[in-house]
């Protein structure tokens, strides 16, 4: 038996819900699916929830009703999934960008910051047409100030930190759940110095 085929821990161990959060391209969906297998968790991805239930995609979401209308949206969707137990929640990108989100991740759930370097997350994004907000006439620039906006505010409600680097989903989803496994809180849920991956 390999170490990725190794039983994974009794569930009492581990927390109840995981929410990964981190800019497009960090790696949320691909780790977070593999993560609730291995786990034994339901996985859902908020974006993808979003367009199960209005039947378009998000790009047309934007179009339509503006980023303020798909936010809201969001917000609803995810006052619904943060609602469940037992799950592993991708959120999308800019979800922490609403005090009122940030709240229901926090107060829900294990939050995992996947944080990666601008230029890994440029070359993950880059032939992406499904990236509303890199539809500019400088998208590498707005990735840069999106990460500026963004990354104190994950950081603000991580549990814990983990710098993905050039790691596969694999390889980050081994070293993550061994984390939660061991995971130990401090105040409500959080821990003092958030852990560092590779």
């Amino acid at each position: 038996m390999t170490r990725t085929e190794q039983k994974s821990a009794a569930p009492e161990t581990l927390p109840e819900n995981v929410f990964l959060v981190g800019l497009m391209g960090a790696g949320k969906t691909s780790v977070g699916r593999v993560l609730a297998k291995r786990l034994g968790k339901a996985f859902y991805d908020c974006d993808q929830e979003i367009e199960r239930v209005t039947g378009v995609k998000v790009p047309l979401i934007f179009e339509i009703e503006g980023e303020a209308g798909f936010r809201a949206r969001e917000t609803r969707m995810l006052q619904e999934l943060t609602g469940r137990r037992n799950i592993v929640l991708a959120t999308g990108g800019g979800a922490v960008l609403s005090a009122a989100n940030r709240k229901l991740l926090s107060d829900n759930g294990v939050v995992v910051y996947l944080r990666a370097a601008v230029a890994d997350l440029w070359q993950r994004t880059r032939h992406d047409k499904n990236r509303p907000l890199l539809k500019t006439a400088d998208p590498r620039a707005r990735l840069e100030q999106l990460f500026a906006e963004r990354d104190p505010l994950y950081r603000e409600i991580a549990d814990i930190i983990v710098d993905t680097g050039s790691q596969s989903p694999g390889s980050l989803t081994h070293k993550l759940e061994h984390t939660l496994l061991h995971f130990k809180s401090g105040r409500s849920g959080h821990l003092s110095a958030p852990l560092r991956t590779g």
